[in-house]
């Protein structure tokens, strides 16, 4: 177990994938977590698995790509919350397509989203971290934000975005205790990547570049995201941990 003292968080895209494994395994550490996600559906039902579990968690429906939803909502919370010790950004979407086909939209639907959102959620959560001197900040970039990815240049240049915000943030709360790191996947097997982590043909060209030679699982990117969230890693702060098989050696 990691240490973890009577701590509250709040995780971005707790719905599926990566954020609901994040969500899930703060839980079973003792953290009451706050679970956010577009959908009212998605958000409520890994809240209900964490109450179930015998955990403590609260469904939050917010649509991270407007920023007065975001203000209102956390405005909200820092009544019934004085103090959220965790954020975890880690909402994105996916818009890809060659740059000459991309349009305007998805180019700003994917940066308001997955960087734009962190901007919003850290400006607001992390002030009464400042005044309790101690706070965790964990964004969740992509290895195609380390690489880059044909396809992806909306999406690559979010998350690029994202460890550059994390490296300027570790500086500017260094001071406040307030670590701020990032943890970049590769492929790791989700709703967003069942499209071609099912196709035998895609998946055998994929795990070509992957040195481990397999998917990896949200369960390992979530225990990445606890432990930088957690007492013991207290003297890490500013660095990006690829959790990737390999691929950005």
């Amino acid at each position: 177990m990691l240490t973890f003292k009577n701590r509250t968080a709040l995780v971005t895209g707790a719905g599926r994938g990566i954020g609901r494994a994040i969500a899930e395994t703060l839980a079973r550490q003792g953290v009451t977590v706050i679970c956010v996600s577009k959908s009212a559906e998605s958000c409520g039902a890994t809240a209900a698995a964490i109450t179930a579990a015998g955990g403590r968690a609260k469904a939050l429906a917010v649509d991270v790509a407007d920023g007065a939803a975001i203000a209102k909502a956390s405005e909200e919370l820092l009544k019934e919350f004085p103090v959220i010790d965790i954020l975890i950004n880690n909402a994105g979407i996916t818009r890809d397509g060659l740059l000459f086909r991309m349009s305007e939209a998805d180019w700003n639907d994917v940066l308001t989203t997955n960087l734009t959102s962190c901007f919003h959620w850290t400006k607001l959560i992390a002030r009464p971290m400042t005044r309790a001197r101690w706070g965790r900040i964990v964004n969740i970039a992509s290895v195609s934000g380390v690489m880059g990815n044909a396809g992806q240049a909306n999406y690559s240049a979010a998350k690029a975005g994202m460890i550059g915000l994390t490296k300027t943030l570790a500086r500017e709360f260094a001071s406040r205790s307030i670590t701020v790191n990032a943890v970049a996947p590769g492929f790791i097997k989700t709703d967003m990547t069942a499209g071609f982590s099912g196709d035998a043909e895609i998946a055998g060209k994929i795990l070509e570049t992957v040195p481990l030679k397999r998917f990896g699982e949200s369960s390992e990117v979530a225990a990445m995201t606890a432990f930088l969230c957690s007492e013991e890693a207290g003297y890490i702060t500013g660095q990006v941990f690829n959790v990737d098989g390999g691929m950005a050696m």
